[in-house]
């Protein structure tokens, strides 16, 4: 049996899907093909919030950008995930909306700490290519032992996160987790390690896709899959970046 701990790539997600012929099938070039278009579709709307930040110089010309980017992206998300024949249409908006989202984000990081942004999008990209390889080689195997282990502890992480919102909504800060202290970093490699290791969880189903011959939208679907995966190693690199940074100054 198939398992993930990415949402988006669930368990179940092939089950009752087939190609209907070999024209229509699932193939890891087509869906590598997908993903380098939805990080194209990701980039636009990220540079231009980017940029009218850094011209307006004031958060409040980028906070509705931000505000529809990051809820709008969760909505698609959902739909997503429970509509996977929509991907193809939904994935792109994803990409667009979490293009808004992160263009915002990154120029708050930037303006904090400059040049940060650009050591984490190096370090997110030099950890694919390095678990692709890694995974490709073998040295990595997706066996049912590592997918518990890495399933249970994105579980916890997102049942953490979770906790923290809602006592955030009470003034309620947990403490050291987001400090530059030696707990507050370990945290941020922990959940790198964790969110690198789903990486691999995500190349072993693109494979999982094209052996069982799923239909060509599911492309679509395990490129959005990738995506989400990116993202937030992206963002926890951004997280870790500013803590080691916030504990030299």
């Amino acid at each position: 049996m198939m398992r993930s701990s990415n949402p988006a790539l669930s368990t179940d997600t092939f089950r009752g899907t087939l190609a209907q012929s070999p024209a229509d099938q699932m193939t890891i070039q087509g869906t590598v093909n997908k993903t380098l278009v939805l990080l194209l579709i990701l980039l636009v709307p990220a540079y231009y919030v980017w940029n009218l930040f850094f011209t307006m110089r004031d958060p409040g010309a980028i906070n509705l950008y931000m505000m529809v980017g990051v809820f709008g992206g969760l909505v698609v998300a959902l739909v997503t995930v429970f509509k996977k024949t929509w991907a193809p249409v939904t994935a792109p908006l994803y990409a667009a909306l979490e293009g808004l989202a992160l263009g915002g984000i990154s120029s708050f990081f930037e303006a904090r700490f400059p040049g940060i942004v650009i050591q984490a999008v190096g370090l997110t990209f030099t950890t694919l290519l390095a678990l692709l390889m890694a995974y490709k080689s073998g040295l990595i195997k997706v066996t049912e032992n590592f997918k518990l282990g890495v399933a249970a502890a994105t579980g916890g992480i997102f049942l953490f996160y979770m906790l923290q919102m809602v006592l955030g909504f009470f003034n309620v800060r947990i403490p050291y987790v987001h400090e530059g202290g030696i707990i507050g970093i370990g945290f941020s490699l922990f959940v790198i390690v964790i969110a690198s290791l789903n990486l691999v969880m995500d190349f072993d189903f693109i494979e999982e896709g094209a052996r069982r011959r799923a239909p060509r939208y599911m492309e679509w679907y395990a490129a959005f899959g990738l995506m989400v995966t990116l993202i937030w190693l992206y963002l926890e690199f951004l997280r870790l970046l500013s803590k080691l940074q916030g504990s030299r100054r």
